[in-house]
């Protein structure tokens, strides 16, 4: 496939993923540059945990270049000034602990010049002075673009040089499946499922201090665990992590999710009729049922019949009360991201259902 290039190229967090992992193999130090909130250092943090290693978080805005180079001391048995190396950067003991180290430096380009210049002999031949970062050690550097309104000074060319750079954009597909994998409260997903342009409407050049980012709504995520907070100062942590715009626009989807019938019901064949219409409290009820079935399944509590039985009433379900495009998203995550057991020997609703979307299921199974 021809990769189209510009100055303004962008990836996924998906391929942002695939270049870092590349880039650790060869040992290449990679910049993730992109928007505040998109998730980069959530990108960096979970390859590291994927790969039993360990990250080393570094605010680079909040260091000297003493904090990269050491500092100087009288050495009595050599006689002559040596220098301490960094309590922060790994040693062969501690990085022989792990797999891989990832030495993280966020906000890198928010770093003062003289501390972006400590940086230039540890990025990219690895080492300061006397200090040599293992073998395991891997580069990753993360900041915001210049017109993103934060604090930044501009990069040297030196140092850029040293960096393969790499620039995330936010992608609904891709935090669609990072939110179901993680748990994010179905009203969250199922919201921004109907309306994909809310899920990141920063513009560096509004006064609002809050806007939407993956970030935020993770905000409004954990808000929603608490189901004793009145509603009125829910709607008030809301607006203040995704702006009073969208918090009215999410109360009003939340109101219709109310009414919603619970998925342990649908699941046990007590409910088979969907009498809510609202679109996007369909889709906040498509990713209940998937949630809630994926931890039937993790419980391993339900016998096998059972568990066939809830599955088959979870695709008749949405089958009989559900457009195309929600049976396709139920199917997805439960196929790709859950590997519920959706087998056709097994459920006597898969023929019909193979008929009506099988296309979909073949994609959906890639």
């Amino acid at each position: 496939m021809a990769v189209q290039v510009s100055d303004s190229y962008t990836v996924t967090s998906v391929q942002a993923r695939r270049a870092l992992l590349k880039a650790f193999q060869v040992k290449r130090p990679v910049f993730l540059w992109g928007p505040p909130g998109i998730g980069k250092s959530e990108v960096v943090s979970e390859i590291t945990e994927e790969l039993g290693g360990y990250m080393i978080d570094l605010r680079m805005a909040q260091m000297e270049p003493t904090d990269i180079r050491g500092i100087p001391f009288f050495n009595k048995e050599l006689g002559k000034m040596d220098w301490a190396p960094p309590v922060d950067l790994p040693d062969e003991e501690f990085a022989s602990q792990y797999p891989v180290v990832v030495l993280f430096l966020d906000e890198m380009n928010s770093a003062a010049p003289s501390v972006q210049a400590a940086g230039y002999q540890l990025i990219l031949n690895r080492r300061v002075g006397k200090y040599v970062l293992p073998d395991n050690v891997v580069i990753v550097a993360a900041g915001n673009r210049e017109t993103d309104k934060g604090v930044t000074f501009r990069m040297p060319m030196p140092l850029a040089n040293r960096f393969i750079h790499v620039e995330m954009r936010p992608d609904f597909p891709s935090w669609q499946a990072w939110a179901t994998a993680k748990g994010i409260h179905p009203d969250v997903v199922g919201y921004l499922s109907f309306a994909k342009q809310d899920m990141y409407d920063f513009d560096s050049k509004s006064a609002s201090r809050a806007f939407a980012t993956p970030r935020s709504w993770t905000f409004v995520s954990e808000l929603l665990q608490d189901e004793n907070v009145d509603q009125e100062t829910l709607f008030t942590l809301v607006a203040g992590a995704v702006g009073e715009g969208l918090a009215a626009k999410f109360q009003a989807h939340r109101k219709f999710s109310a009414q919603l019938p619970e998925a342990i019901d649908v699941l046990n064949g007590k409910v088979k009729e969907l009498k809510v219409k609202e679109v996007s409290a369909m889709y906040s009820l498509t990713v209940s049922l998937c949630y809630e079935l994926k931890a039937i399944m993790d419980k391993k509590e339900v016998k096998k019949d059972k568990l066939l039985e809830m599955t088959n009433n979870f695709l008749t379900f949405m089958m009989d009360n559900f457009e195309t495009e929600l049976v396709i998203l139920g199917s997805r995550v439960a196929i790709k991201q859950y590997n519920l057991p959706l087998k056709p020997s097994t459920l006597p609703c898969f023929d019909d259902f193979h008929k009506k979307y099988g296309k979909y299921i073949l994609d959906a199974a890639r």
